[in-house]
């Protein structure tokens, strides 16, 4: 059994990585407390727990948050589990804790995730989920895969974008919901109040030599580059999305520094 890589961004706010020993991904996880609910973001990309004990690790979190504030939280606790996407990699470990007690396992097709934030209309709202206390946005994402949203809390100023901007390879499967997802995280980073601090995407691909990644597969990534990226990090995906070749048709493949984008609509 391999431990997940924990990391208390701050009293309330959990990174969790899960090895790369378990699944070359190796996708980060995000949970958020609020005074009435827990939130997760992912469950990675494998349900064995005697691989990566997500099941066990979410407890113990939970256990832990709940014994520091006693006097600040509703009981029963819930927890909800939602997904930035719906790909394998970051829905994997749902089974693990859909039979949790308190447990609430946001679907994974654009129609359940519709219905259960309340989306007036998608993919242009924003609308407000609250943990109690604390109210995280919910942006519609689509282009990367159907059913993919990015996550704001303005308590740690965080952007949770998945992905569909991290320093990695930016599949675009559809290059028009993709440019309208970026356009509109723009517009709401404009917005924001209180402003963006961080973008923390799922996952680190990019090596700390710009515009080098590690090849899919990878388990050893000695010299990563760091997870979290600025809010500018918008606009130079943006700009990428605008490059052309010789023929004028979206260039397949743009390297920045960053982060790379893929035109890839398998």
């Amino acid at each position: 059994m391999t431990a997940a890589d924990v990391l208390w961004l701050d009293p309330d706010t959990v990174q969790l990585r899960q090895p790369k020993s378990s699944h070359w991904e190796a996708p980060f996880l995000f949970l958020l407390f609020g005074r009435d609910r827990a939130i997760l973001f992912d469950t990675g990309a494998t349900g064995d727990e005697r691989v990566f004990p997500l099941r066990g690790t979410v407890d113990h979190l939970i256990e832990t948050w709940l014994r520091k504030h006693p006097a600040r939280v509703s009981r029963p606790y819930e927890l909800v589990v939602a997904h930035t996407h719906a790909h394998g990699d970051h829905i994997a470990g749902d089974a693990l804790l859909a039979a949790r007690q308190g447990a609430v396992v946001v679907g994974t097709t654009p129609a359940e995730v519709i219905a259960f934030f309340g989306f007036p209309s998608w993919p242009d709202a924003v609308v407000p989920f609250d943990l109690g206390g604390r109210v995280i946005d919910v942006i519609g994402a689509p282009g990367h895969e159907p059913s993919g949203v990015v996550f704001y809390d303005a308590v740690t100023r965080i952007l949770f974008t998945g992905d569909t901007v991290c320093p990695g390879n930016l599949y675009v499967r559809d290059r028009a919901q993709f440019a309208q997802t970026i356009d509109r995280l723009i517009r709401f980073r404009d917005a924001a109040k209180p402003r963006i601090k961080h973008v923390l995407g799922a996952h680190v691909e990019m090596s700390k030599k710009p515009g080098v990644d590690y090849p899919p597969g990878t388990v050893d990534q000695p010299d990563e580059a760091p997870l979290a990226l600025p809010p500018s990090i918008l606009d130079e995906v943006r700009e990428a999305l605008t490059v052309v070749d010789k023929h004028g048709r979206p260039k397949r493949r743009v390297v920045r520094d960053r982060f790379i984008v893929v035109d890839d609509p398998r």
